[in-house]
């Protein structure tokens, strides 16, 4: 390393015993010839070193670990080897710059928190030679030529050049204009930096994308950005619109440079350029730091007209630059907060002119010296670092800031303007595709028809893809000619209308298809079932269920075309649940099938067990029939689970089924016994059980009663044995409490719980139902048996007190003696005779028909009315009462008649009434 430093102060000691003038040759020489010599490696890499880099170490290396694109020095040893170049070289300032000095509160008020120098000096020649002989590495690229921002290589940058923490104390300047115009030569001489420039011999693009240095060994930063107009991007003026609009929104200073013969011109002097720049500065910066209420932020347009001879004034080609810019500011679309915006709110120019570098060498460094007084000296009135042109963002958050204003140029679409063939490419490309959709679309109205009617198109694919092939070849036939990156995302537009276009197509067969398979499968299942009487439920649902998702995928296969983004996993997986469900429901119609079955076999199974026990009551009666019933569900638990097997149903669902076999079985039981326990049954039991104790002695004997016999204490029993009855059928109450085991076990069944809960089965509470009779209706039952066991005593004590009265046998001799003449002449009289045999005929016709008692009540109540007929007709006409006398003695004797006399008296008196 000390090798090196001697080496270099050598160097430099050698050019301190120049004379002034070789000195300033030197300086113009390596401006413009120096840097043509840059190998193109060197041009390309993204940070530029010295040739002869001072470093101590490996760690201090030109590339890093961190990042191998960005080099580094030791800012150290070239900040002392500046500071020695200085001190061995003498001062040397042209005549025409004068020397700027800044007092100290002048600075303050420029840059409140800036922490550089408050006394600035003026590079001078020397300086400038200085810098050239042993360059610091002082660039990099900030942004590349495929628009990538380079925010690390830039944070890094400025811990190098030491620039870190001088807060608010630093310049943005860049320059804009054509390519190959002299622009990186430009800034080297202004500020000493050491940016690529063009090799005049082969005259080709030198800067790519925005270079980045730090200049005059001051606190600016320079922006080099990649000239406009040139033939390497050609009609791609997509980055030089946004390299632009960057250096114009970032900038302080923007230094426009053109030559004299491009004032006037509109693309040559990028006047266009400018239009657009500006109206997308507008537009999406200023008008939104108006919204947010910040202050405008104001940038100043250094216009630097180069290769000025002097024949056109300067002033006149000022008039016609700032003519050209108040008319393309007139021209641009005001945003709504800022209608009555001028140029001068945002931007101010200035002016200056250089002559030419080649021709008039010395003229053309004096005007470099000028003009980097506008940059160097604060005294100077044409100052371009001026206070408010800072855009007030501290340095350690510029670099960050610098890549949020490049992510919003990126993305701003107002600056993606096509080119002349792009807008003619796009014209007649919408034309030629529109031309080809005009006959696709008619030729699918046909495919349309065939789904809007419900049927399902089996060459729905092959016709979709030869329409859609046929209007993309009449679109390639003519369009392919035009500009081809346009062609091919027209071409991509045209295939994402077409594809739209038969969207709705494909989607109508998809439900004409799940409609079709999903009527196939139940079809299918309920015929497959119908014709096999030992099926197997799950074997012929599971074929079914294949066949019909194997046809949807053949189908649905040849519906989906090439360049579509189409899938019919939805629909598949609708279908898919749409035939499990079917499947479900078929299942449960054929358990609800055979549970019906069962039910009924069940119930004609519960007649005889039950009408036998119950016709026989005894203590065990409930047993019986408990028994009945649990061989009964058992058996058609069995049949249920043997058929079910073919059902392809879960355990789960068998021990829900049985649950509700057995919950159906018991309402069944429930409903025979109800049916044997009614009013008129019971009492018929009640009676024939009495009757059986009572008429009948223990042999089955009929007894015939004599006065000797103990008919009360016979009765007694019998009522007694008969009454204890009625508890027994009135609960099921069995003497072995396991018999009701299973049915209580079901009435737990979550399932059922659940069923009771959503409504779908009836709550069962098996306690509530084994009580049959009600304690009033146990009483009514009672008391009705009791009035017919009265009857049966009282009938038994009359037939014992007949017994005791009967006639005796010479009554009925003395009756044929004394009687013997009457009878034989009424059997010798004819008449008589044939009366008496009506009379025996009558007589035997009402004791047959069992008529006597309505005959002779009949009888009664006619001689009743017709007394009572007799005694008003009498009254009427002997003793006439007054009016007011008659009704009460009429309604008083009417209602001392019985019930049923009044009901046939006011028949009899209805009728003359109605006649």
């Amino acid at each position: 390393m000390d090798r090196d430093v001697e080496m270099a102060r050598a160097a430099l000691a050698n050019v301190s015993q120049m004379p002034e003038e070789t000195i300033a040759s030197n300086l113009k020489d390596l401006g413009s010839d120096g840097a043509e010599s840059t190998p193109p490696s060197a041009q390309e890499s993204l940070i530029d070193v010295s040739s002869a880099p001072i470093q101590d170490s490996a760690a201090e290396s030109v590339l890093t670990d961190e990042n191998p694109m960005l080099a580094t020095s030791q800012p150290s040893y070239a900040a002392q080897l500046m500071d020695d170049t200085a001190a061995q070289m003498p001062a040397f300032e042209p005549a025409s710059v004068p020397e700027a000095s800044t007092s100290a509160p002048a600075a303050e008020k420029r840059r409140p928190l800036a922490t550089e120098p408050l006394t600035p000096t003026v590079p001078s020649a020397a300086d400038m030679a200085a810098a050239a002989v042993n360059p610091l590495p002082n660039r990099l690229q900030l942004i590349d030529e495929h628009q990538h921002f380079h925010t690390q290589a830039f944070q890094k940058q400025l811990g190098d050049w030491g620039m870190a923490d001088v807060g608010f104390g630093y310049d943005l300047c860049a320059v804009l204009g054509s390519q190959s115009t002299g622009k990186s030569t430009l800034l080297n001489k202004l500020f000493g930096t050491n940016f690529d420039v063009m090799n005049e011999r082969v005259r080709q693009q030198t800067t790519k994308g925005i270079w980045l240095s730090r200049g005059m060994n001051r606190n600016v930063l320079v922006m080099d950005v990649e000239g406009t107009d040139g033939r390497e991007r050609g009609e791609d003026q997509d980055f030089e619109r946004k390299s632009s609009l960057f250096a114009l929104t970032t900038a302080e200073c923007l230094i426009v440079n053109m030559w004299e013969n491009q004032v006037g011109l509109y693309q040559g002097a990028n006047m266009g350029l400018l239009k657009t720049v500006l109206d997308v500065n507008l537009s999406l910066f200023q008008s939104g730091r108006a919204r947010a209420g910040a202050t405008i932020d104001k940038t100043l347009l250094l216009f630097v007209i180069r290769d000025y001879v002097g024949a056109t004034p300067l002033e006149n080609l000022e008039a016609t630059v700032r003519a050209d810019l108040e008319r393309i500011w007139a021209s641009l679309s005001k945003p709504a907060n800022l209608p009555d915006a001028r140029l001068s709110d945002f931007f101010d120019v200035m002016f200056t002119a250089l002559p030419h570098k080649i021709l008039q060498p010395r003229e053309f460094d004096a005007g470099i010296d000028a003009l980097r007084t506008r940059f160097v000296d604060r005294s100077d009135s044409n100052y371009v670092f001026q206070t408010h042109y800072h855009k007030r963002i501290p340095i350690d958050g510029l670099p960050r800031y610098l890549e949020g204003v490049w992510e919003q140029v990126v993305q701003n679409k107002d600056l993606d303007l096509p080119t002349q063939q792009e807008l003619l490419a796009q014209f007649r490309c919408d034309e030629i595709a529109e031309a080809a959709v005009r006959p696709f679309l008619a030729a699918i109205q046909v495919l349309r028809k065939v789904q809007d009617a419900g049927q399902v198109n089996p060459t729905l694919g092959q016709d979709m893809g030869t329409h859609r092939a046929a209007a993309l070849a009449a679109f390639e036939k003519d369009a392919s000619r035009y500009h081809q990156a346009v062609y091919a995302r027209k071409r991509a537009e045209l295939v994402d209308k077409l594809n739209t276009a038969l969207l709705p197509i494909v989607l109508a067969q998809l439900k004409n298809l799940h409609a079709h398979l999903a009527q196939r499968f139940r079809t299918g299942v309920v015929d497959a079932i119908r014709q096999s009487p030992s099926y197997n439920f799950g074997n012929v649902v599971r074929e079914q269920h294949d066949a019909a998702l194997a046809a949807f995928d053949e189908m649905t296969q040849a519906m989906l075309l090439p360049d579509t983004d189409w899938s019919v996993d939805d629909e598949r997986a609708q279908l898919d649940a749409e035939l499990t469900k079917t499947a479900q429901g078929l299942r449960a119609d054929e358990s609800k099938k055979l549970a019906v079955q069962l039910q009924r076999e069940m119930g004609k199974k519960f007649a005889d067990p039950v009408e036998l026990a119950l016709g026989h009551p005894s203590p065990t009666m409930w047993d019986d029939v408990l028994r009945a019933f649990n061989d009964i569900v058992a058996d058609a638990s069995t049949t249920y689970l043997q058929r079910a097997a073919s059902l392809n149903s879960t355990p789960e669902e068998d021990a829900a089924g049985v649950h509700v076999l057995q919950r159906n079985g018991w309402r069944q039981l429930l409903a025979k016994v109800h049916q044997q326990t009614a009013d008129a049954v019971l009492s018929v039991r009640l009676r024939a059980y009495f009757e059986e104790r009572f008429r009948y002695d223990q042999d089955g004997v009929p007894r015939v009663w004599k006065p000797t016999d103990d008919i009360d204490g016979v009765f007694v029993n019998a009522r007694d044995a008969t009454l204890r009855l009625v508890p027994l059928y009135a609960r099921i109450s069995p003497t072995d409490p396991t018999l009701l085991a299973k049915i209580e076990q079901s009435e737990q069944d979550p399932a059922y719980i659940e069923s009771v809960r959503a409504g779908d089965e009836e709550p069962l509470d098996v306690a509530d139902s084994l009580q049959i009779l009600s304690e009033l209706h146990m009483a009514e039952v009672g008391q009705r048996f009791r009035k017919d066991a009265d009857a049966f005593y009282v009938e038994a004590k009359r037939s014992t007190v007949s017994s005791m009265s009967s006639v005796p046998w010479w009554m009925y001799a003395m009756l044929v003696v004394l009687g013997w003449n009457e009878m034989m002449a009424v059997l010798r009289n004819p008449l008589y005779f044939t009366l008496l045999c009506m009379l025996l005929a009558s007589a035997y016709a009402v004791w047959r028909l069992n008529m006597s008692g309505p005959l002779m009540r009949v009888a009664t109540t006619l001689a009743r009315e017709t007394q009572q007929t007799i005694e008003d007709q009498l009254r009427a006409y002997l003793v006439p009462p007054a009016a007011t006398q008659v009704r009460p003695l009429h309604q008083e004797q009417h209602e001392m008649r019985p019930v049923r006399e009044q009901r046939d008296t006011t028949a009899v008196h209805a009728t003359p009434v109605a006649q």
